[in-house]
């Protein structure tokens, strides 16, 4: 047996702040915009930048490891020495 009725909603658990605070909440707040609306926004923003972050960190370290294994990688003293040199060189042409 299949359902298809809609998930019920939940909240979010209430958060204590400083009433300065609360009062630069509702100050920044835009036309039509409930200060629920804006902690919904926030808290979806900041769940999509990790998740983001997350890829990112998961993928950086697939690379690395890819790289050791095949023994492909440069040396970071390597990769220095060249823009340090580059940075020289376009100190002596400034």
């Amino acid at each position: 047996m299949q359902y298809n009725l809609p998930m019920k909603t939940a909240t979010i658990p209430p958060v204590r702040v400083e009433p300065s605070f609360r009062q630069e909440m509702e100050r920044s707040l835009e036309t039509n915009e409930s200060l629920a609306s804006l902690v919904e926004t926030a808290v979806r923003n900041e769940v999509k930048r990790r998740q983001v972050q997350s890829e990112f960190m998961r993928r950086g370290l697939a690379s690395i490891q890819s790289t050791v294994a095949a023994g492909s990688g440069i040396p970071a003293d390597s990769v220095i020495a060249k823009l340090e040199a580059k940075l020289a060189a376009a100190k002596q042409r400034a």
